[in-house]
């Protein structure tokens, strides 16, 4: 078992735990009440700091009710924290770009990570390939 130290931004926040034994993610939260026009860009606060374990790095997706509920976009659709973020200072935030009109209230449910081990070191060698086509980009499932 892996230990992370965290920091939370105030007490308000609720605290991190997985998604009651349904997932291996866990659920992020808005730190601030954030109104935003459609078209409007923010980063939302996550309330939270975390000093990963060397050889990790956290992923960062919207849930899957995140669009339906709040009309918001990820705008990097995946955020990346690897262990150098690890500061004081060093607060998650998902940036986000909303399609509608939308108010996303403190504690809101709106994204979930996991923690990924570092991939390991590769090396390119070049050349054709032999494998079976499979009829190109965008081809899978075509009967």
């Amino acid at each position: 078992m892996e230990t992370i130290r965290i920091q939370y931004l105030n007490d308000q926040i609720e605290h991190l735990r997985y998604i009651d034994g349904k997932s291996d993610w866990i659920d992020l939260r808005s730190a601030e009440t954030v109104t935003l026009k459609k078209g409007e860009f923010h980063l939302i606060p996550l309330g939270v700091a975390m000093k990963l374990p060397k050889g990790f790095e956290a992923h960062i997706v919207p849930r899957s009710s995140t669009f339906k509920n709040f009309g918001i976009i990820q705008t990097n659709h995946m955020g990346v924290i690897d262990e150098s973020y690890c500061g004081p200072d060093d607060w998650w935030y998902m940036p986000v770009i909303a399609m509608r009109d939308t108010v996303i209230r403190f504690n809101d449910r709106i994204c979930q990570f996991r923690l990924m081990r570092h991939q390991p070191e590769i090396r390119f060698e070049e050349g054709t390939l032999s494998g079976e086509n499979r009829g190109g980009f965008g081809s899978t499932g075509k009967q």
